[in-house]
């Protein structure tokens, strides 16, 4: 197969498993352990081979939490594979829709995302002969189960990969621990079942993560978040001087509250690093009053006073407060919420000396020795509604960041 010398034994039982005659009877597969352990690639390359070569004429899903993550962690990957292999690979993507063709046999693929709960609506009514789904820990029950309802076509299989969550999540629950139970094939990747995998690379990704991620997306373990957030992170080891001017770019983050507190964080670039200069951090309980829109829109002014500020992420549920930033003159940024991936791409940002918290910032230092793990849940990632205020909009700003930085750590987050 061009570009792939060689494939693990895993890698191979993940792409053939259904043409084995020992495992014939079986109606699903599961795929899940550490990131960049080759279960993608070869779980997809069996998906399609799969379909083309037991079906024809017929629907089949294709699954991620969005369908812009779909297309970047599966067809990108897969689709020139198959064309190497003789596929012609037709994608409409008015319709959401990859048609796949050799000779006189073809079949539809639709593109699913599981965003949330109410994504379930979406795969209603359809009939399927196969599912694939790529990342299922990240998709709502609901929507999973929906769209296995919909394989009711005879000999019809499922398809699962995945990372670890926590130990209480209702996939691993549900699907790893009875595997057995549900005729579905389990197999666990490590990063030595991927033999394109350099040690660079690997070591690269070994370093990028700590404590609960390390344990989760290293060694492919399905562990309780729990502790600190950011357990690595030492003031004398992370924190540094104020960089002297000129700076490049400025950004400012915001985290808004009434009741709770609001806190500023001033960015700057310089020689490639971002750096927090300076903070704001008004608590309105501390100080015995609260401020209104128009007083924290005067504090961010002068606050911002003699920088050209590029742009300003604020939390986007502050809408008052955003519209008066606006009218103020600033270039707004709706921050980008995810929890989970934004705590993963700020520690990862963090560890890799690409975002740094300058000494100064008393109120960040703080928080970053507090911010810890709500202990129980049903296998969400939970941070504790405390000591968090700095830490989301810090959060905020290292998701804004986009591909120039955060992108190649998100796009691990996200797929994984």
């Amino acid at each position: 197969m061009a570009g792939i010398t060689r494939f693990s034994p895993k890698q191979r039982l993940a792409m053939t498993w259904w043409c084995r005659r020992q495992y014939a009877g079986l109606d699903a597969v599961i795929c899940d352990g550490a990131v960049r352990s080759g279960k993608t690639l070869s779980m997809g390359m069996g998906f399609f081979l799969w379909a083309m070569a037991c079906f024809r004429g017929e629907q089949f899903a294709l699954c991620g939490k969005t369908i812009t993550s779909l297309r970047r962690n599966v067809l990108r990957e897969i689709v020139p594979r198959m064309q190497d292999l003789g596929f012609s690979c037709e994608e409409k993507r008015s319709e959401n829709l990859l048609i796949l063709r050799r000779g006189r046999r073809e079949n539809r693929f639709y593109l699913y995302g599981g965003r949330d709960e109410g994504s379930a609506a979406l795969i209603q009514g359809v009939t399927l002969a196969g599912a694939l789904f790529d990342e299922a820990a990240l998709m709502p029950r609901s929507f999973v189960e929906q769209a296995c309802a919909r394989c009711s076509v005879s000999n019809s299989k499922l398809w699962f990969n995945c990372n670890p969550e926590g130990p209480q999540h209702w996939f691993y629950r549900e699907w790893i621990q009875k595997a057995q139970e549900r005729c579905a094939l389990y197999l666990h990747f490590t990063m030595d079942d991927n033999p394109s995998l350099s040690r660079r690379v690997r070591a690269r990704y070994e370093r990028a993560y700590s404590g609960t991620f390390y344990r989760r997306f290293v060694l492919g373990e399905w562990t309780a978040a729990q502790g600190l957030i950011y357990d690595f992170f030492e003031p004398q080891t992370y924190c540094r001087a104020v960089p002297v001017g000129p700076w490049e770019r400025v950004r400012v983050s915001v985290d808004y509250g009434t009741v709770n507190p609001t806190s500023f964080g001033l960015w700057a670039l310089h020689s490639g690093v971002w750096y927090r200069v300076k903070e704001y951090y008004f608590d309105s309980r501390r100080e015995g009053r609260q401020k209104t829109d128009a007083e924290y829109v005067h504090d961010l002014l002068a606050f911002t006073e003699g920088e050209t500020v590029e742009k300003v992420i604020v939390d986007p549920s502050a809408a008052s407060f955003i519209e008066g930033v606006k009218r103020a003159g600033f270039s707004v940024m709706r921050a980008n919420n995810n929890v989970a991936d934004g705590i993963r791409v700020t520690a990862n940002l963090l560890k890799e000396g690409k975002i740094v918290i300058c000494e100064g910032c008393v109120n960040t230092l703080r928080e970053m020795a507090l911010y810890c793990w709500e202990s129980g849940g049903e296998g969400r990632d939970v941070p504790k509604k405390e000591n968090d205020h700095a830490m989301d909009e810090m959060r905020y700003f290292a998701m804004s960041l986009g591909r120039s930085l955060a992108g190649e750590f998100a796009a691990c987050c996200v797929k994984r």
